[in-house]
């Protein structure tokens, strides 16, 4: 049997990656009433207290989530599902701005520390 002790841990967890999604899907979601969040280039260590959809309008990360030698790369263009409980690394190459969503009714937010 292949599980671990740990059911919630970084390495278990799936961050997806929609590449160019259509106008349509994204007013489906209603994008644009999201609010906005950006951050410079750099190293930043995160942990989400939510799951967070969220819509790259500029930038380019590689994300390296914590117990896992895998990176998920993203940026303009794509929306970003980043699931509940994961702690990661973002090297953000270029600044960022973006459109989010909790799916979370909490204050519930992520914890941003410069590397």
């Amino acid at each position: 049997m292949a599980s671990t002790s740990t059911p919630r841990s970084s390495s278990e967890l799936t961050i997806t990656v929609e590449h160019n999604p259509s106008k349509s899907r994204l007013a489906e979601l209603g994008i644009n009433s999201w609010p906005k969040w950006g951050c410079p280039p750099g190293k930043y260590m995160l942990k989400f207290d939510a799951q967070e959809t969220c819509y790259f309008l500029r930038g380019k990360v590689k994300v390296y989530p914590k117990g896992s030698s895998e990176s998920v790369k993203f940026g303009v263009g794509d929306l970003v599902t980043i699931p509940k409980g994961l702690s990661c690394t973002w090297e953000v190459s270029v600044a960022v701005d973006k459109h989010y969503k909790f799916e979370s009714s909490s204050t519930s937010s992520k914890c941003i520390t410069d590397i």
